[in-house]
């Protein structure tokens, strides 16, 4: 398959990080028997690939601007372009060597995301968007899941831990979801859980208390396999928020019901 020479900029360094990220995650599993375990290996694993990221990227798209999860903010000369980038999401899953984290890069031009790309280098699972022209995973077309019902559907969400997020509100909303669906599954990786809900793996996805670079190419994929992305409001913008819900109209609706009241 052709790609716009955007999104071959993209594979390009997508790839090069995943196979650094691969071979670290070889050493990650022979680390596990370790009593302080792999966690500063983790550490300098996800801060290598992101320099791999920066470095590919920036070489090909001069003065675009860069949004990291571990270098933060860097201002490029070009104000209008911005990557946002997470080299290793599904940091947990990665540190006990889960095969379940990707590569997440989105691009913003003016606040609009207009590209993503998501990898999984443990399964070469590359799942990539451009505005209008349609989301694909290994070059094979996405479209979201038809269901309409709540009880015939499976969906993911996020669970707080230890330091992170309010866990009775998650507790609340995993009972009033739970009552409802086929299925909750929990997987460790917000870009992924994104990317499985534009290929129809999933039907919805909620969760709360993200970063942007959890969920820029993830919402540009969503929305090109025919997906609602939005906060937990329903139509405010993830991006701004932190909380994310999404899935087809009829999923995104019934979510937004559910989950609205529920953290007022």
């Amino acid at each position: 398959m052709l790609h716009s020479a955007l999104i071959n900029v993209m594979v390009k360094a997508a790839r090069r990080a995943g196979r650094s990220l691969k071979r670290d995650l070889g050493e990650v599993e022979n680390l596990q028997v370790s009593l302080k375990g792999p966690a500063n290996f983790v550490t300098m694993a996800d801060r290598r690939a992101e320099e791999m990221l920066h470095s590919d990227l920036t070489k090909a798209r001069p003065g675009y601007g860069f949004i990291g999860e571990e270098g933060g903010n860097r201002v490029g000369d070009d104000k209008s372009h911005t990557w946002i980038v997470d080299p290793l999401d599904g940091t947990t899953n990665f540190l006990h060597g889960i095969p379940q984290f990707a590569i997440s890069i989105g691009l913003q031009r003016e606040g609009t995301m207009i590209a993503g790309l998501i990898y999984n280098p443990a399964n070469d699972d590359l799942y990539i968007a451009e505005r209008g022209k349609g989301a694909f995973l290994n070059d094979q077309r996405l479209r979201v899941a038809g269901r309409r019902n709540l009880n015939e559907c499976v969906i993911a969400c996020g669970l707080p831990h230890i330091g992170r997020g309010d866990l009775e509100l998650s507790r609340v909303e995993m009972a009033e979801i739970q009552a409802k669906v086929a299925g909750l599954r929990r997987f460790g990786a917000a870009s992924l859980d994104m990317a499985f809900v534009a290929s129809g793996r999933l039907d919805g996805y909620w969760e709360r208390n993200l970063q942007p670079w959890d969920m820029a190419a993830g919402q540009i994929i969503v929305r090109e396999a025919g997906g609602i992305v939005s906060g937990i409001a329903g139509d405010d913008d993830p991006l701004k928020t932190g909380n994310v819900i999404c899935g087809n109209e009829f999923v995104h609706a019934e979510l937004v019901k559910i989950l609205k009241p529920l953290g007022k």
